[in-house]
């Protein structure tokens, strides 16, 4: 940063003139960009603006009008102000019209009540700016360096903005060009102040040029090989334009934004980014619910003041599902929800699984049928099939984890469910369904020990005729034992015989309608428990 003007007159060799300030002490914040020693009432002509120019006034005009130009021609090229020592032309104080020509142009007008060497003052002050050039060249070099590793990296845009707020000292937001909030860090201030109402705060920011000064933001276009896709802000609470220093700081990470996204073009967008970190807040009660809202409404996705309902997508498929399929059902849900004319939040959530946070506006299952109806349309009819699960419909974003969670444990059970069910729900998920929903309870794995135990425990000794799977064919089959023994490949004697075996290891009866009830329920919690046990 350059000295002021108000700066240098705070030096010793200023101080040693006695100065008075005469005409425009407002405007003392101007920066000195240098120190220009002159004798001639044309000297403007020879100047580029940002000057502190020491004159005696001998050379200048005797009349008036000429004043007043010389007053004129020096504030039309910029310069930051004007020292007058007395003594020499003028005594007692500047003539009256050089003060008011000042005043009314805005230039700082100083004059020396006391004989002061200039060549004291230009050193000092161009000591000051050396000072100041050799500070903007190291703190410039610690841009690029810093920014320079941070692509190396492939760091985050969230860390990218992090940097360029500790480096600036101030709040930075980038947008995308619909002016919704991908990321920010507000560099100490508060984000509410910093966010609220920011897409009409930030359309009435425009800049001339990709990198510009308006309205109190420094403002950069964020994209690469002629596509740009959104802006860097950076709020500057000065008066006057931001150093160059800032402007560059902006242009890196700007550059390190674009350069992160083409590396990682294959990668979800920073939109769903932004969607999966308030999703993961939400669920893990990382951050408090109304910095989440906060944060969703700058996105362009408002939760407050709407019913919200939690809804999840997965394949049916237990294994994995590949990154990219992942990436482009995630993409499907999100135009999926702007089809159906609702907003939400939307993130993968593992491996298998997609979630959104829906925000209602109407009926609750027109709604949901509504986006069911858009996804099929948006995946089209090749795609694998999906289950389609919802949550219980809450009125406060703080319960919202509660309705996604159930969405999810919904989806989960409901993954074996053949039957044609464009969303299911709590109450579609059945017998099975409810023991998935509980498998991780003590209780229940404690049932499935009491009820197959012994049998578990013969099994694993006598592996080669595993009971477990005699019986679940024959409670399967509604206890025909035609029907078992043709399912197990075994003769009609051979499953007596197990029949019998399973019998005595369990101490149950199983022509009982109640004993063979309690075994099946069992036989079901076990494989909700199995599953369970696989996933962790």
């Amino acid at each position: 940063m350059f000295p002021t003007v108000r700066e240098v007159i705070a030096l010793d060799p200023v101080r040693h003139g006695e100065p008075r300030v005469v005409a425009a002490g407002s405007a003392l914040d101007r920066p000195v960009r240098w120190v220009h020693v002159a004798e001639v009432p044309d000297i403007a002509t020879l100047l580029r603006g940002g000057e502190l120019v020491l004159t005696t006034g001998i050379g200048l005009p005797a009349d008036d009008e000429g004043l007043r130009a010389f007053i004129a021609d020096l504030a039309g090229v910029g310069v930051a102000g004007l020292v007058v020592e007395l003594g020499r032309r003028y005594s007692g104080s500047v003539p009256k019209v050089m003060a008011a020509a000042a005043e009314r142009r805005g230039l700082p007008l100083i004059e020396l009540r006391r004989a002061t060497p200039f060549v004291r003052i230009t050193e000092a002050v161009h000591a000051l700016i050396v000072d100041a050039q050799l500070t903007e060249l190291r703190a410039t070099e610690e841009i690029h360096q810093r920014f320079t590793e941070l692509s190396v990296e492939g760091a985050e845009p969230t860390e990218v903005l992090h940097q360029a707020a500790e480096l600036s000292g101030c709040p930075v937001v980038l947008e995308n060009l619909s002016r919704q909030v991908l990321a920010y860090d507000t560099a100490g201030d508060s984000a509410e102040l910093l966010l609220d109402g920011w897409e009409q705060h930030s359309r009435r920011i425009q800049p001339a040029g990709r990198t510009a000064y308006d309205a109190g933001w420094l403002v950069t276009t964020v994209g690469a090989r002629g596509q740009d896709w959104g802006r860097l802000l950076l709020r500057w609470p000065g008066a006057e334009a931001p150093p160059t220093r800032l402007s560059i700081l902006l242009e890196r990470a700007a550059s390190t934004l674009a350069l992160g996204r083409l590396i990682r073009r294959d990668a979800e967008s920073l939109e769903r980014q932004a969607h999966r970190t308030l999703l993961t807040v939400l669920l893990d009660h990382s951050r408090p619910v109304d910095e989440v809202a906060l944060r969703a409404r700058a996105l362009g996705v408002p939760l407050e003041r709407h019913p919200l309902v939690g809804v999840v997508v997965r394949h049916r498929l237990d294994e994995p599902v590949p990154p990219a399929r992942l990436r482009d059902l995630s993409e499907a849900v999100g135009q999926a929800l702007r089809e159906a004319s609702l907003t939400g939040l939307t993130s993968a959530l593992d491996e298998a699984a997609v979630g959104a946070l829906v925000a209602l506006r109407g009926d609750e299952e027109r709604a949901l049928s509504a986006f069911a109806v858009a996804l099929d349309r948006v995946r089209g009819a090749a795609a694998p099939p999906v289950i389609v699960a919802a949550g219980s419909r809450v009125e406060e974003l703080r319960d919202a984890r509660r309705s996604l969670v159930e969405a999810r444990q919904v989806a989960d059970a409901a993954r074996h469910d053949r039957r044609d069910v464009a969303v299911f729900r709590l109450p579609h998920v059945g017998l099975a369904g409810l023991l998935h929903l509980l498998r991780d309870e003590p209780r229940l794995q404690t049932f499935v020990e009491r009820e197959l135990g012994g049998l578990l425990a013969y099994d694993a000794r006598h592996p080669k005729e595993q009971l477990l799977g005699t019986l679940r064919a024959y409670l399967d089959s509604g206890r025909n034992k035609s029907a078992a023994a043709a399912a197990t490949h075994l003769s009609r004697p051979a499953l007596y015989e197990r029949l019998a075996r399973i019998s005595r290891i369990l101490r149950v009866d199983l022509d009982s309608v109640e004993s063979c009830l309690s075994l099946h329920v069992a036989l079901l919690a076990l494989e909700a428990v199995r599953e369970s046990n696989m996933k962790h």
